[in-house]
């Protein structure tokens, strides 16, 4: 499966979609993230602490939880080809330029075959756009 930032920061922090996506995790034996997924976590995180003021702690934990996923994930290297592959993106869908790295990385990763491929993922353009390119998109 591959999973887009949107859907990993709800097993970063607890919130109502978390439980269903915990439970897609559990299922996934092959977890592969665009290089710069643990990045936009990050910055998810820090804007989720500036706007709520998170309990003390629960950024420091969530960047362990993230650290201990990252080491266990296959990352998709930033190369030519996913730039190359976004670029081409843009052109046919509505997107954002990092939501068209994500996809590009999910297409590079299933070789440009993506029937039958899990893109895990919560935000509505971005699904769209990975349902449109083939992808079965988790959370149903």
């Amino acid at each position: 499966m591959f999973w887009d930032s949107s859907a990993l920061v709800p097993l970063l922090f607890p919130e109502s979609r978390s439980a269903a996506l915990a439970q897609v995790a559990a299922s996934d034996r092959e977890f592969t993230i665009w290089w710069s997924a643990p990045v936009e976590c990050q910055a998810a995180a820090y804007r989720r602490d500036r706007d709520v003021a998170l309990p003390k702690g629960a950024v420091e934990r969530a960047f362990e939880r993230l650290r201990e996923m990252v080491d266990d994930a296959d990352v998709v290297a930033p190369t030519t080809d996913v730039r190359t592959r976004a670029g081409r993106l843009l052109a046919l869908h509505p997107l954002r330029a990092a939501d068209a790295l994500q996809l590009a990385a999910a297409l590079i990763w299933c070789e440009e075959q993506p029937a039958g491929e899990s893109f895990v993922c919560l935000d509505a353009r971005l699904r769209e756009a990975a349902a449109r390119e083939g992808f079965l998109i988790l959370p149903a």
